[in-house]
C-alpha cells in the first residue's frame, strides 16, 4: 500500500493551553521528546498531525551517522519521500546539541515529514533546520540506534542501517499548562 499523501499542510490543531510531548517507540526501545510548540508552532503542529494520523507507523530510521544524528520520517524509507506537501522553516534559536529534534529538509522551506535527532554533543550545523523538540527520556535508545551498523547507500554515504531500525509508532501526549501563580 502506498504511503498516505496530503494535498496541503494541516490546519492548526494545537491548543495554546497545552504542552505536547512525543514518545517514539522503536524496535530498540522508546524515546520521549518534549515538543516546543511555542517556539515552532507550525512544525510541532505538523508532527503532531502526522503522528496522530499514523503516518510514521511501521516507518524507520533510514539514515544513521554515529556522533551526528539519526533520521526518520520518510514514508518510503529511502530519504526521498514525504507527506505530499512542504511548509516553511521557523527561526532557530538553539544549538543542535545531543537530543535535539529537528526537521530534515532539502533546502529552505522544504519541510515535510522527515526529522532527525542529534546524537553528537554539538554538531555545529547552521541554523537551517527547524528545532522543534528535545529528548527528555530514552538516551540509551538514541545511543543504540545511532551506534547501529551502517553501509554505503546509493550516494556513497556510509549511513544506511544494515538492519531495519523500525519506528513502530509515535504517541503524542498533551498536558494542560498550569496558570502562573
Amino acid at each position: 500500500m502506498p504511503p498516505k499523501q496530503y494535498a496541503t499542510s494541516p490546519e492548526l490543531i494545537l491548543e495554546p493551553t497545552k504542552r505536547y510531548s512525543a514518545t517514539i517507540r522503536t524496535n530498540h526501545g522508546a524515546m520521549t521528546l518534549e515538543l516546543f510548540a511555542a517556539e515552532a508552532p507550525r512544525t510541532v503542529n505538523n508532527f503532531v498531525f502526522l503522528a496522530r494520523e499514523g503516518f510514521y507507523e511501521a516507518g524507520c530510521f533510514h539514515r544513521v551517522i554515529k556522533d551526528f544524528m539519526i533520521q526518520g520520517g520518510c514514508p518510503e524509507g529511502s530519504g526521498r519521500g514525504g507527506p505530499g506537501y512542504r511548509f516553511q522553516d521557523e527561526p532557530v534559536a538553539r544549538p543542535y546539541v545531543k537530543g535535539t529534534l529537528a526537521m530534515a529538509n532539502a533546502g529552505p522551506n522544504t519541510n515535510g515529514s522527515q526529522f532527525f535527532i542529534v546524537h553528537g554533543q554539538n554538531v555545529g550545523l547552521p541554523p537551517n533546520y527547524t528545532i522543534f523538540g528535545m529528548l527528555v527520556d530514552g538516551e540509551d535508545t538514541l545511543d543504540t540506534l545511532a551506534n547501529s551498523a551502517v553501509s554505503a547507500g546509493g550516494g556513497g554515504e556510509r549511513s544506511t542501517p544494515t538492519e531495519r531500525l523500525e519506528i513502530q509508532n509515535i504517541e503524542i501526549t498533551e498536558q494542560e499548562i498550569s496558570p502562573a501563580g
